[in-house]
């Protein structure tokens, strides 16, 4: 196959390809065939020609041995069946004696052979091929009596017609073998054209998206199931794949940029008051100090997260968090930083592995309740969470004490830079990066998030997590 395969001109097209093959296929095919059949057909008919030879001279045998003491040619020919058996088969038969001297003969089509056998060996009748005046023929030996005349009978029986009937199958063959190749060979070409067709009209779709760029769709169809069909949604699947990495590239960049330019800004307009004048003075240095580096520190906090929702990391399948571990640990390390906080955690059922990453899982949680914090104008603020372990699922609740998010911006809190009061931007120094961060490893670990919330009430947060 390999060999066949490196017979194959790689400069070829497809459909080339698939003629040539499809046609040395069907000839390779066709030659064992013909040659199985030829090899029958030979088999068969020698030994046909070999059983008429010996029918014949049994014939022969069976006549002289029911005649008198003597016969002639006469009397041979009143026997027409016998005499026009022989005739039409261009057979010659010679009656010899045992000195070799010629008795008789009958239709000289062919010259007599040589006789070198003993009375023990002609005891049985000898068939032998051999080539007599340039021809083919079977011989046929074997002791004749007529009357009291004992004798050798030799009957000579020409291959010719044989011969020319195996030549006839040849070229029946061949002629037959030739029409086949070029019937073939049209065939494939059409049906190489069907089948192509898809991959072609695939291959002129790939071509206009790559000039026009992702606006331009798939411009055609194809419904049937097979290779070709799977091809085609494997094709879609991997456009809708990297339209999706390009969108979201092209949304990184302008994110970064739009959320970069005002520390930019104002770092820049700091730099530049120390230059100007603002060096000589210390009150101004230090302000201008202290408000660059957290300008610094918060584009540090924005680039960070806006890598994070720019990687596609694949999903850990043997994923495993202990739940009331990680929320501990968030739990404490929020505390140091909000100390006069709130934050209680209530487990309900019997404890279970959450099919999640502990490190998503503590930053989901830490997103969540900073937002709760943060957006808070209790004196203390107060976050509540809950885990229900049920036998295939585990339910995450936190709740929060704070200002609340109106009823129609909720489908668009998990949105990039999304803010339901502008007035929030400068409210604790939030990128507004977490809840889209959230939302993306939750879709990443097939986990399923719900919001609720009241103005003034505050919000609840529900998670839906699969059992490891």
């Amino acid at each position: 196959m390999n060999k066949l395969r490196e017979l194959l001109p790689k400069n070829q097209s497809l459909k080339k390809k698939w003629t040539i093959s499809t046609a040395v296929v069907i000839f390779i095919s066709y030659a064992v065939i013909c040659s199985v059949i030829y090899l029958a057909f030979y088999s068969w008919l020698i030994q046909n020609e070999e059983n008429n030879a010996i029918r014949t001279a049994d014939d022969l045998t069976s006549f002289f041995s029911s005649q008198d003491n003597s016969i002639s040619i006469q009397e041979f020919q009143r026997n027409t069946g016998l005499s026009k058996a022989i005739v039409n088969q261009n057979q010659t038969a010679r009656i010899f004696n045992f000195d070799g001297y010629e008795v008789l003969q009958i239709n000289n089509v062919n010259s007599a052979v040589a006789l070198d056998l003993s009375y023990d060996q002609l005891e049985k009748p000898i068939v032998a091929k051999v080539n007599v005046d340039n021809e083919d023929v079977f011989v046929v030996n074997k002791l004749v009596t007529i009357g009291n005349f004992t004798g050798i009978l030799q009957l000579i029986h020409p291959l010719s017609t044989f011969q020319s009937m195996m030549q006839y199958i040849i070229t029946t063959m061949l002629i037959a073998g030739i029409g086949a190749i070029l019937l073939a060979g049209f065939i494939g070409y059409y049906l190489a054209n069907v089948l192509i067709r898809p991959l072609q009209d695939l291959r002129d779709s790939m071509l206009s998206i790559q000039k026009k760029g992702f606006e331009e769709k798939i411009n055609f169809t194809y419904d049937a199931d097979d290779e070709i069909g799977d091809l085609l949604k494997l094709y879609v699947s991997m456009m809708e794949d990297l339209e999706s990495s390009f969108a979201k590239q092209q949304q990184f960049v302008s994110d970064a940029s739009h959320e970069l330019r005002t520390p930019i800004q104002a770092i820049e307009g700091h730099l530049s008051l120390l230059q100007r004048w603002g060096k000589n003075d210390p009150d101004v240095l230090e302000e201008s100090l202290n408000t660059s580096l957290e300008e610094v520190t918060k584009m540090k906090k924005m680039i960070e997260e806006l890598l994070d929702l720019a990687r596609k990391e694949e999903r850990d399948e043997d994923a495993a968090a202990n739940v009331k571990k990680v929320l501990s640990s968030v739990r404490e390390e929020l505390l140091i930083i909000y100390p006069n906080a709130s934050i209680g955690i209530v487990e309900k059922g019997e404890s279970k592995q959450a099919k999640i990453t502990e490190n998503a899982l503590a930053q989901i949680a830490r997103n969540i309740i900073e937002n709760g914090i943060r957006y808070n104008d209790s004196v203390v603020p107060i976050i509540e969470m809950e885990v229900h372990y049920l036998s295939e699922s585990i339910f995450l609740t936190i709740r929060d004490n704070g200002i609340g998010i109106p009823k129609e911006h909720l489908p668009y809190i998990f949105d990039r830079f999304y803010r339901v009061d502008p007035s929030r931007e400068n409210n604790g120094g939030g990128t507004g990066l977490g809840l889209s961060i959230t939302k993306m490893l939750t879709e990443k670990y097939q986990t399923e998030i719900d919001v609720t919330s009241m103005i003034g009430k505050g919000t609840t947060f529900t998670l839906k997590m699969k059992v490891s």
